[in-house]
């Protein structure tokens, strides 16, 4: 792309004080003609490139001319390198990383200085969210609606949207848009969707910012306590944080935590087999039993 190539360019002579056209070209990958175009494009955009013959000579920016060389610090551009190698594991590409080189030409060291960060986004479900987030990031370019199966727990459903932003939350990716079954902006998990297909082009409508804040998104419908046995304790560290229970006497854990749905509390207690006991609410109490129940019929049946 000429912008991306043109800001490669700019940020070379940043740090390199006089370059060739031919260097450029070999860097870019295009022609001298092209390069030649570039530097006049910048000459117009107010960037005073200066060109001079012979055999030292080359291109760089005008003696005098006030611009910041240290635009980027070296922490800077380790970082930006780590969030670039990050959205590589999403689509297990390497282009971001690619074009990080591009714009670091001549500053190669401050790459490979800082290997210590290491972010990966991608998921169990690679092969087939890959794709997913491809198709979806090119629809939004495109603003082109997108269709799909959604399966949720209160069951699947046809869907068509309009999609604005994909998002990586709670470790996982997601797509707002305004659905037009809905009438109004939804958000919609990436592994629910199946049968996605990209259609016609959508006029943008003013797109709100989603709230993702976890009392929004997983408001507290439920306060749950339970007593959890001390074995489970790393569990719950990791899923609810250290503040989310206190030890007993004798040694169990006594939880307490909000839940958005019932049987979200059901479930989460069966997980722990006969290490937890639900306390409240009590009348959830008799829907763990009768789902113990029916875990015991289908398997003593046998």
């Amino acid at each position: 792309m000429k912008l991306e190539r043109m800001i490669g360019i700019l940020s070379i002579l940043l740090q390199q004080q006089k370059v060739t056209a031919p260097y450029l070209a070999e860097k870019f990958e295009v022609s001298r003609r092209t390069i030649s175009r570039d530097i006049e494009a910048l000459c117009l955009a107010g960037i005073p490139l200066v060109t001079s013959p012979g055999v030292h000579g080359g291109i760089s920016i005008m003696e005098g001319y006030k611009i910041d060389r240290t635009l980027l610090s070296t922490s800077d551009m380790q970082a930006i390198l780590a969030g670039l190698r990050s959205l590589d594991s999403v689509s297990g590409t390497n282009r971001y990383a690619q074009l990080m080189e591009k714009l670091s030409a001549g500053a190669s060291s401050l790459l490979s200085a800082d290997q210590h960060i290491l972010i990966d986004l991608s998921s169990w479900y690679k092969a087939t969210l890959a794709p997913k987030i491809e198709q979806i990031h090119s629809a939004i370019l495109a603003s082109r609606q997108i269709s799909f199966t959604y399966y949720a727990p209160k069951g699947e459903s046809e869907r068509v949207i309009e999609p604005y932003h994909l998002i990586f939350q709670w470790a996982s990716w997601y797509v707002w848009g305004y659905c037009t079954v809905r009438q109004d902006f939804r958000l919609f998990k990436l592994n629910r969707m199946n049968g996605l297909h990209t259609g016609t082009v959508y006029q943008k409508r003013p797109a709100p910012l989603p709230d993702l804040s976890s009392t929004q998104v997983f408001p507290h419908n439920y306060t749950v306590k339970a007593l959890i046995h001390p074995r489970f304790k790393w569990r719950l560290i990791e899923e609810y944080g250290t503040g989310c229970f206190t030890e007993q006497p004798d040694k169990n854990l006594l939880f307490s935590a909000g839940f958005t749905e019932p049987s979200m509390i059901v479930s989460w207690i069966a997980s722990f087999g006969g290490g937890a006991e639900l306390l409240e609410p009590k009348e959830l109490r008799m829907e763990v039993l009768a789902f113990a129940e029916e875990i015991c019929r289908k398997y003593t049946s046998l």
